[in-house]
């Protein structure tokens, strides 16, 4: 599950070089859709997720003009707080449009769990699919920007703006798509996270956003395959901690963790280390 939100993240990092905290409200949006589409509007699991991309596309690009593109040329630390603003918001319009009170989100999932070892060890549908998910999306954007020009065109703006202008590249355009593709898998991320963990709040999407970040940094943010290491490594060494030493304090141990990784490697496991140019 971290893997596929740390996509997400990573994507928009890689090429806006801008950190989307708002990203898992997002995901939080799309688990919302899903919700109102199957229960009160009786879609069936396909037609609902399909709505939640449309929908969570849009407001990642809305996001996007109102937000941050004003703020394209400003500090990182504007930025960051905007984008803290607009996390809190989106929680906050969440509450007023569904109320607090939790609810219960049916799995898109119908495949039955894989039990292994005469049933000792069972693999959940949910869990299933979301490892085949998150294979498939690193696939698919592994190659979206390498072997496609829209991708190069991303790649070059992540290099530099100003140069990519020059060499006719239409850097809004090229930094609005990143965020509908990075706002599309979080719509795919929440609806996975709600049917693993059926219960749906304004707040669903803050910690898992939180933790898939410290995934992507983990893994190295801005590298495709290391969002989906740090995710996956994450979520080891969440669980083992949890099973082994302490629920509580599995959470501790996992920033530890990354503490220690960033320490080693500055730029994640997959991150390539970039020199300033002064």
């Amino acid at each position: 599950m971290y893997a596929v939100i740390a996509l997400g993240y990573t994507m928009v990092y890689g090429i806006a070089r801008m950190l989307n905290f708002a990203h898992g409200d997002v995901i939080m949006v799309g688990g919302y859709v899903a919700f109102v589409m199957m229960t009160s509007l009786g879609l069936p699991a396909l037609a609902a997720i399909c709505a939640a991309v449309v929908v969570c596309t849009l407001l990642g690009v809305a996001i996007e003009r109102v937000a941050y593109k004003p703020l394209r040329e400003a500090p990182s630390l504007a930025v960051l707080i905007t984008a803290i603003g607009m996390s809190y918001l989106l929680q906050n319009l969440a509450l007023l449009i569904w109320g607090s009170a939790p609810k219960s989100f049916t799995s898109v999932v119908s495949i039955e769990p894989l039990r292994l070892f005469g049933g000792q060890l069972v693999v959940t549908g949910e869990t299933l699919v979301t490892i085949v998910t998150s294979a498939v999306i690193m696939v698919a954007l592994t190659l979206f920007v390498n072997k496609t020009k829209v991708g190069h065109a991303m790649q070059a703006v992540s290099e530099d703006k100003g140069a990519a202008q020059l060499m006719g590249i239409n850097v809004n355009a090229t930094i609005s798509l990143t965020f509908a593709i990075g706002s599309a898998l979080a719509a795919v991320a929440g609806v996975l996270l709600c049917s693993a963990y059926p219960t749906l709040m304004p707040t669903t999407g803050a910690m898992p956003g939180i933790k898939a970040f410290v995934a992507a940094v983990f893994g190295g943010i801005g590298s495709i395959p290391g969002a989906m290491l740090g995710g996956v490594l994450l979520g080891i060494i969440e669980s083992l901690s949890k099973a082994y030493i302490s629920s509580q304090m599995a959470d501790a141990i996992v920033f530890g963790v990354l503490i220690i990784v960033l320490l080693v490697r500055p730029a994640g496991i997959l991150g390539k280390q970039t020199r300033e140019k002064v």
